[in-house]
């Protein structure tokens, strides 16, 4: 028969004697529960004695942790900072779209239809980031915002970099028209005849004049009237020693009754320069210069062509 404890429970009030009877091995399971419990809890609190001795024994390894969360918190407030520049971007790009709008209402240039807005077509401009995260929060939100704002406006300086160059495109044809357009007048001195029909000095009769003639003194300077290319120099029948003008955009200007010539054909010439002097070369009653300017090859009034 096995043997058993009892274990008898008395109180001080008139309450029942209370009996509770344990095993042996029960009493010695409950005993070696016990003296585990207590070897466990004796680990723990000398484990963690340990650590706090080590950690506070070595200095050096709280200076790494201390140095480790301020490197964290600089990065993280430089991520701030460059949420702030991708947004001075966005707005500088904005200004740029803007200028380049007033410039094409100046110039009367209209965009073409993909141009129509610097963040694709009914695209909106991205909101504004918010920098105010605190550094001891994660910027993990605010840096995947960023990454999006950093294409959309990689997209945005192409598009305003295409837009730019157009304009550039469009202004500098229109520098180069006005350049190679006849403006002034090739010599200076008075007019003697007109464009249009006439009496001919010569034979009296009645006659088409091509041109403009201008009296002045012998050998006085001959200039081009725009920029172009010399595409004929030499003898011209009653015009005498004439230059001929390419101006491109189907404009040719032609001096005639020149004295001298000083230039060669396909040189290149910018508008005032000296291109000859003024002659009594061909059929002429005193030294003028013939000067004519044909569109497509058709012969036009001058007078249109001269500000000055």
């Amino acid at each position: 028969m096995r043997k058993k404890i009892s274990f008898f429970i008395l109180s001080n009030t008139s309450s029942p004697v209370k009996q509770f009877t344990v095993s042996r091995a029960m009493l010695r399971f409950l005993g070696v529960l016990f003296a585990a419990s207590l070897v466990l809890l004796t680990y723990v609190i000398y484990d963690y004695s340990n650590l706090k001795k080590t950690v506070s024994g070595h200095p050096e390894l709280q200076i790494i942790i201390s140095q480790q969360s301020d490197e964290i918190a600089g990065q993280r407030n430089q991520v701030q900072k460059f949420a702030d520049e991708i947004t001075a971007l966005k707005f500088k790009l904005i200004a740029l779209n803007d200028f380049e709008k007033k410039i094409r209402i100046i110039a009367n240039i209209e965009k073409t239809t993909d141009q129509d807005s610097l963040f694709g077509v009914g695209g909106s401009i991205p909101d504004d980031l918010d920098t105010k995260i605190p550094l001891t929060e994660k910027h993990n939100s605010l840096m995947r915002e960023m990454h999006a704002q950093t294409r959309q406006l990689e997209l945005a300086s192409g598009k305003q970099q295409e837009g730019f160059e157009s304009l550039f495109t469009f202004l500098q044809d229109q520098r180069n028209l006005l350049s190679s357009t006849p403006a002034i007048r090739p010599v200076k001195g008075w007019t003697t005849s007109a464009f249009g029909n006439r009496i001919s000095p010569f034979t009296g009769l009645r006659e088409f004049h091509k041109g403009l003639d201008i009296a002045t003194r012998m050998a006085t300077p001959v200039i081009a009237t725009a920029d172009g290319i010399i595409s004929f120099t030499g003898t011209k029948g009653l015009l005498g020693k004439l230059v001929a003008i390419d101006h491109g955009h189907g404009i040719v200007t032609r001096y005639g009754h020149l004295k001298k010539i000083f230039k060669k054909r396909g040189e290149a010439v910018k508008r005032g320069d000296m291109i000859g002097r003024v002659g009594l070369s061909g059929r002429t009653t005193g030294p003028h210069v013939h000067y004519e300017v044909l569109l497509n090859g058709i012969p036009v009034s001058p007078i249109k062509y001269i500000l000055n």
